[in-house]
């Protein structure tokens, strides 16, 4: 027997006794997959959970197998799933085993305090970064962009410019959202031009739709129009913002054309797989439309097309649109049918609308009746007892207005108005005393109520 063919032998009988053994044995004998893998597979899967059970475990059985990386994946699963809790245990966890520095750990901390709220956290952890990159500062200003803390997040912005850190297409990016959820259209042309400057924008599509965004949330129609033009290359998010910016501004027919042109555009592009395909926020700019230009058949075959021909399931702002529509055309009745046909619950903003069209129709069954509903939603809210005895006052049934005045017990919370002026936001509300620039806006209101005066116009009261 030659030594090749003894080998051989050898590897079957090998084989032979291994596929005897006991599985529980072999499965055992397998090398076990690496923890920070096995972290990283169940947050592909979503198993949040899961993850942070497998890393507990893993912390009582093998501490030294934990390191930054196993962290990291913990926060993220907690960052997604909302884990207060469980994302503060792992921040204690990260202090306790020396991590607490490393600056990757730092801004995923960042994005899970922001993600749960918790933006004073947020910014204590940011606070305590020796040296600062242009990602942790980015994670910051995004923390307060999505904490509806836009005014904050310039604030950070120009912070991080102080620093002479450059900020990239993500951070500007943020930054015009911010300026877009602010209205400060004067911050927004300066980062444009600073983006012209350092020739940033190029081929980059999300920082032309942020633009885009920005100038037609900011008012300016005209400047989002001719970025709109001057891209050569539009995805959904184009075509969306400035088909919503022309039915903002009440440019309905406008709106509708561009709408008509979006799906032109597809048809004229021929086995394209990177078809753009309209969304639920398409279809929320173009009912905006049919909503402005009391175009009612033409909204009801938008929202049916919606449904049948792309098969989007309607929201309730789509919903709270198609109320709007029909409250303005004067077909109430049809409106609160519409709202009970509803396969998702109205929300109070839904019922008030149908409120506000009972009160200017003067429709006080249909606002009786539409009142108990918001009581159920929103009792303690006053301005819906307002409208109401706003409607008895236009049909004369003054006892009846009194009687509910007097239940009025609480005050609404007073609206907030913004000015801006340079690249500062102000903000304030009526009777405002506590302005730090009161004297002053007084002196330019008693300056232009004396012009208004001088042209003869008298107010009515």
């Amino acid at each position: 027997m030659n030594v090749k063919k003894a080998s051989s032998i050898q590897r079957v009988i090998k084989s032979s006794l291994r596929n005897n053994q006991p599985k529980a044995k072999f499965e055992t004998s397998l090398k076990p997959p690496r923890a920070n893998h096995t972290l990283k597979q169940y947050l592909q899967r979503n198993s949040f959970t899961r993850a942070i059970e497998f890393f507990r475990e893993l912390l009582r059985q093998n501490p030294s197998a934990v390191d930054s990386y196993s962290l990291v994946f913990v926060l993220k699963a907690c960052t997604r799933q909302s884990l207060i809790v469980e994302g503060q245990q792992g921040h204690a966890t990260a202090k306790k085993l020396g991590f607490e520095p490393i600056i990757f750990l730092q801004t995923c901390l960042i994005d899970f305090y922001s993600a749960t709220g918790n933006v004073d956290s947020a910014y204590c952890v940011f606070d305590e970064i020796h040296c600062k990159n242009a990602i942790c500062w980015t994670s910051l200003i995004t923390a307060y962009v999505d904490n509806d803390m836009p005014g904050k997040a310039l604030d950070m912005f120009k912070k991080m410019l102080m620093t002479n850190l450059e900020p990239d297409q993500v951070t500007l990016t943020i930054a015009l959202t911010a300026c877009a959820d602010l209205g400060a259209l004067s911050m927004g042309e300066w980062i444009h031009s600073y983006i012209c400057r350092e020739n940033v924008l190029r081929d980059d599509l999300c920082l032309r739709n942020a633009l885009v965004n920005m100038y037609v949330k900011c008012g300016d129609i005209d400047a989002a129009q001719t970025l709109f033009y001057s891209s050569s290359q539009k995805d959904v998010f184009t075509w969306t913002s400035m088909i919503v910016g022309h039915a903002l501004h009440g440019q309905s027919l406008e709106a509708l054309d561009l709408f008509a042109k979006m799906k032109q555009a597809n048809g004229n592009i021929k086995g394209c797989k990177h078809l753009v395909v309209p969304n639920d926020v398409t279809f929320l700019g173009v009912l905006m439309a049919c909503t402005h230009a009391g175009m009612v058949e033409e909204g009801k075959r938008q929202f049916k097309s919606m449904v049948q021909d792309y098969e989007l399931r309607p929201r309730l702002p789509h919903l709270g649109c198609m109320v709007d529509l029909l409250c303005r055309a004067g077909l109430l009745e049809e409106a609160h049918d519409f709202i009970s046909q509803m396969q998702v619950q109205p929300n109070a903003v839904v019922w008030r609308t149908l409120l506000g069209a009972c009160s200017l129709h003067d429709n006080i069954e249909a606002g009786s009746t539409v009142r108990l509903q918001l009581h159920e939603l929103e009792p303690t809210h006053v301005g819906d007892d307002v409208t109401l005895s706003n409607i008895y006052a236009a049909k004369g049934l003054w006892y009846e207005k009194t009687m509910l005045r007097c239940r009025i017990r609480s005050r609404r919370a007073p609206g907030c108005s913004s000015v801006e002026v340079g690249s500062e936001v102000n903000e304030f509300v009526a009777g405002d005393s506590h302005h730090p620039l009161k004297a002053q806006i007084y002196d330019v209101l008693v300056h232009l109520m004396g012009i208004i005066r001088s042209c003869n116009h008298m107010p009515e009261t």
